[in-house]
């Protein structure tokens, strides 16, 4: 069994390439990029206290691109600021309409419409929950807001099906732009959300006609990817039978090929209502009008965590009812009676027409005022009586986990926290036995791991915000060339070079401590939660649920629970980042560990493995492409909530986005914004390329 595993793991993870291990040709280039990584953090170590600006990079050679930036876009929104104008005073007319429809229309007929609509496409599960759910939003006693919300989004969600669709259509049809394209869609989804508001607020102006376009720029691209998605997956006999019965071009793809695609298509319509219902919310920062995600906010800065809660349930019905009506439309699934139908609507007409003699206003129901008052007082004796608990995890975490991460042990470990003070012999004990460690690991034909050990520990004692820059761009441009050869370590080391030449270095760092810092803690929760659902049924069934509702949330919503026990700071903002960004991380650890083939499975059974060892020596293997896509996502989450967190007290490169949302400096913003995708790309990038060479490795 032994050499059967180990050469099924050594196949499944590409050899030496892979691996990293040495043999008798000499070096990998695994063990030469961790060797160079070694060599240049110890030459930063040694040099660092006599030259500084080993450290911080140098005043000097910093480029005022911040400056460049603001002068040259308020110079452009000048002259486009009169046609910007013109749009946004013309977008307002369907706003206008739509939030005239849905807040003047009465709530029995809204209700009654969406609960029709439910049965109609969902049957009577789906007409129960809007029902229920549209139930509870006129009883929270925010419908008005509500309406204005969800008026928002009928507006915007259609302009994004439009724009989104025609760049998928575009990208298919002209090859040669489709990798423009797809790069300026991943532009599009990466740069943080609050970065779009600043610049969008000078060209459009102050109002709800900045948090649509927002929102359109936001929803268009998965729109885009799916169209396109849809497109290549056409069968060429589909489309060779349209051209044998002499379809033109236009015809072949709006008589045949869209409607070929149509289920990947509608999957896009059903992801892009709910960015669009993300976007709108978060674009609530703005004040642009009175809408739920103003009123999350309101309630927030004013710890009235009661109404807060209920503002956000209010949030996420309309996320789940988004969710499974586009995902019922989306599947060609049996449509229910129309009797039914429009008996429900027949019935909503009539109760609209007796609702201003017999029932409230919308605006006279109340009725969680008193639960709110119940969860404040509730609240309150919860942490009055756990306050110590509640600090101690906190406290624990940021001094034991946290803040060494951030900046080192050299200066985290101190009387006070840990007991003790951390000396220089200490730093000269930890780095002898880590280089022991790593010589026995090399003695052992893992020179690789060895070399690792020696990085993380070099990394843990100086802290990732204390890390030298020239260590960063030689470990980024390292882990690209093993990656995705050449062009990738260019790519990753210009593109990490340009946010340290415009002077954002440092709060890039704190984004990339707190982004590594969740993401650490989403990989080993969330893949351990992901193959003990693997390895048990009834596992997935209970987490399956939770995975789809933790999805759903907008990330504006996570944000309330951690306030509510821990308060504004950065343990609050790492706790609502790991609620996030573990989701991901569960899925494709649960979906790779299941799609392992079933002959593999046998073979390492037939031979007598254990079902530790067929974890160990085939399933992990062979799903660590899909792993490492979950890994990729994971990152990507966390960057997209690490913005939001800002709200709550980070000080990175969402802060700093922040900050220039309220101060109407858009060259920060949009600086800082491209900073934070920078980071997000980079880390695609890397991930995509290691996944690529193991799917390569596999035979995939």
């Amino acid at each position: 069994m032994t050499d059967i595993s180990a050469s099924g793991s050594v196949a499944a993870t590409g050899g030496k390439d892979g691996t990293g291990r040495t043999g008798m040709n000499g070096m990998t280039p695994g063990v030469r990029i961790a060797f160079l990584c070694v060599l240049v953090g110890a030459i930063c170590l040694a040099l660092s206290p006599y030259q500084a600006w080993i450290r911080t990079w140098p005043a000097a050679l910093t480029l005022p691109a911040t400056e460049w930036i603001g002068a040259g876009l308020t110079t452009l929104f000048e002259f486009l600021k009169p046609a910007a104008r013109s749009l946004a005073r013309l977008l307002e007319y369907p706003m206008a309409g739509a939030n005239r429809l849905l807040v003047g229309s009465p709530y029995a007929l809204t209700i009654g419409v969406f609960t029709a609509l439910g049965w109609h496409i969902g049957g009577i599960r789906m007409a129960a929950l809007a029902l229920a759910g549209l139930g509870f939003v006129l009883a929270s006693g925010y419908w008005i807001a509500s309406m204005n919300t969800l008026g928002l989004v009928f507006v915007s969600v259609p302009l994004a099906l439009i724009v989104g669709g025609l760049i998928g259509v575009l990208a298919h049809e002209i090859c040669s732009l489709r990798r423009a394209i797809e790069t300026v869609l991943d532009i599009m989804q990466t740069v943080p959300t609050f970065a779009y508001l600043t610049p969008l607020l000078l060209l459009f102006g102050f109002g709800p006609v900045v948090g649509l376009i927002a929102s359109v720029i936001y929803a268009a691209p998965p729109m885009a990817r799916n169209v396109l998605l849809g497109l290549k997956r056409v069968e060429p006999d589909i489309r060779e039978a349209a051209i044998m019965n002499g379809a033109t071009r236009s015809q072949q793809l709006l008589l045949v090929e869209i409607p070929s695609a149509g289920r990947q298509i509608m999957v896009g319509v059903n992801q892009t209502i709910m960015a669009a219902l993300s976007m709108v919310i978060i674009a609530a920062v703005i004040g642009g009008f009175n809408d739920i995600g103003w009123e999350v906010l309101l309630t927030m800065r004013k710890a009235a965590f009661g109404q807060s809660l209920i503002a956000g349930v209010v949030i996420v019905i309309f996320a789940i009812l988004a969710d499974r009506m586009s995902s019922a439309l989306a599947r060609d699934g049996k449509r229910h009676s129309w009797k039914v139908t429009a008996s429900i609507l027949l019935a909503a007409v009539v109760i609209a027409l007796f609702q201003n003699s017999a029932l409230p206003a919308a605006q006279d129901f109340a009725a969680f005022k008193s639960a709110a008052a119940v969860i404040d007082r509730s609240l309150g004796a919860f942490i009055a009586a756990n306050g110590v608990i509640l600090d101690g995890v906190k406290n624990g975490t940021m001094f034991f986990v946290l803040l060494p991460l951030r900046i080192g042990l050299e200066k985290a470990v101190l009387p006070f926290t840990w007991g003790f003070q951390w000396t220089t012999g200490i730093s000269i004990a930890v780095f002898s036995i880590a280089t022991v460690a790593a010589i026995v690991l090399a003695l052992r034909n893992h020179a690789v791991a060895g070399l690792s050990l020696l990085i993380a520990t070099g990394i843990l004692v100086t802290g990732i915000t204390n890390l030298p820059w020239p260590f960063v761009l030689v470990a980024l441009g390292g882990l690209g060339w093993l990656a995705g050869g050449t062009k990738l370590s260019v790519f990753a080391v210009s593109m990490t070079g340009a946010i340290l030449s415009i002077g954002l270095w440092e709060p890039a760092l704190l984004s990339i401590y707190l982004c590594t810092a969740s993401v650490l803690i989403c990989v080993a929760v969330g893949g351990a939660i992901g193959a003990g659902c693997a390895v048990s049924e009834n596992a997935w069934r209970v987490m399956r649920p939770v995975c789809d509702f933790l999805q759903t949330i907008p990330l504006f919503v996570f944000l309330i629970p951690v306030l509510m026990f821990f308060q504004i700071g950065e343990f609050s903002a790492f706790l609502a980042i790991c609620a996030y960004a573990i989701v991901p991380m569960i899925r494709y650890t649960h979906h790779g560990l299941t799609s392992t083939p079933d002959e593999l499975i046998e073979a390492a059974v037939a031979s007598g493995a254990s079902e530790w060892q067929v974890m160990r020596e085939v399933r992990i293997p062979y799903s660590a492409p899909t792993i490492l896509l979950g890994l990729n996502q994971t990152i990507l989450y966390a960057f997209s909530m690490l913005v939001i967190a800002a709200l709550i007290g980070t000080t990175d490169l969402g802060q700093q986005i922040y900050l220039a949302l309220g101060q109407g400096d858009v060259g920060l913003g949009v600086a800082a914004g491209a900073s934070m995708a920078i980071l997000a790309l980079v880390a695609d990038r890397l991930i995509q390329g290691f996944a690529a060479r193991q799917r390569h490795a596999l035979g995939l």
